[in-house]
């Protein structure tokens, strides 16, 4: 009997991860079936997660518009889409003009993507700009800047393809936002206030269209790393501490990121979190233990201004 058992247990291994593997296989052909002719609109195709995204949704037989602020790179984006998918299984990507720092010209993209399609069946709303420093050393110019790319960029497009939506009853728009739309970090005021601007207007908007057959998701990873991560100039040790502890450890890929968004948009989910035990820690402890979690962040700011900058 021990014999048998011991024999067995590689078979019944063997036997799970053939049936997991199918599970994936068969998750991942579904999902494209379910973009596919689907208009499907990603805001900053340039950005890492961006190019992933509409390499995904154009495998997939989405019809892409791909927005972004640069045409040549949109062009460069263009050809490898084309280079690497079956012509006959896909669709020509739309290239657009997009820069959220003009909200003015919004509107008009967005009415360039209606006149083309006549509808939008699913909108990634990805941009995304960053900036660190201290509150006081933050302009306010740069704070309006970090709030048009991150928040009213994103609600202006949303709102002039609504109607769309609505009208048709379907669609779903996806908004790729932050952990730190959950809780805010030193030295990243006006992004954090973004993100959770950003947050509360999509959880908003959610209930007010879930009567229209209009789904609202929102992904949020801790941050995307960099394809290519190299250690910078000076201190070696510092730079690999660096690398290990926030790249590898919190960062997620871009393309584990536009995979889950591709579930995202399968399985209709309301809202996904990407993030490891700490950062999923931190977000009970700042709900149910504000003042402990405060003390501990308040301490860390005062343990990094006592540390002697490099160079």
């Amino acid at each position: 009997m021990g014999v048998m058992a011991v024999l067995m247990l590689p078979l019944l291994l063997l036997a799970i991860s053939g049936l997991l593997f199918i599970y994936q296989e068969v998750s991942r052909l579904w999902s494209k079936s379910v973009v596919q002719n689907k208009v499907v609109v990603i805001t900053d195709a340039l950005s890492g997660l961006g190019k992933e995204c509409a390499r995904v949704f154009h495998m997939g037989g989405a019809r892409l518009v791909l927005c972004g602020k640069n045409w040549e790179r949109l062009e460069n984006l263009y050809d490898a889409l084309i280079s690497v998918a079956d012509p006959s299984k896909t669709f020509t990507p739309k290239l657009v003009l997009l820069d959220f720092s003009d909200i003015s010209c919004v509107q008009d993209v967005a009415k360039e993507v209606l006149d083309c399609y006549g509808c939008v069946d699913i909108l990634i709303n990805n941009a995304s700009m960053k900036v660190k420093g201290p509150a006081h050393k933050i302009s306010l110019e740069l704070d309006k800047r970090i709030m048009d790319a991150n928040y009213f960029g994103p609600i202006t497009l949303t709102k002039v393809l609504l109607p769309n939506m609505i009208s048709r009853r379907t669609g779903q728009i996806v908004l790729v936002n932050n952990i730190q739309g959950k809780f805010g970090i030193p030295f990243r005021t006006a992004y954090a206030a973004s993100k959770h601007a950003a947050l509360g207007f999509f959880d908003c908007l959610r209930a007010e269209v879930e009567e229209f057959d209009v789904a609202v998701s929102t992904v949020s990873p801790t941050f995307i790393r960099s394809y290519h991560v190299h250690p910078g100039h000076g201190n070696w040790e510092a730079s690999i501490w660096k690398f290990f502890s926030r790249k590898l450890t919190y960062g997620v890929h871009p393309v584990d990121v536009a995979e889950e968004v591709m579930r995202t948009v399968r399985r209709k989910k309301q809202e996904v979190l990407m993030a490891n035990p700490i950062p999923r820690a931190a977000i009970y402890v700042r709900t149910f233990f504000p003042e402990f979690f405060f003390a501990v962040v308040a301490c860390g700011v005062k343990e990094q201004l006592n540390v002697p900058e490099e160079g």
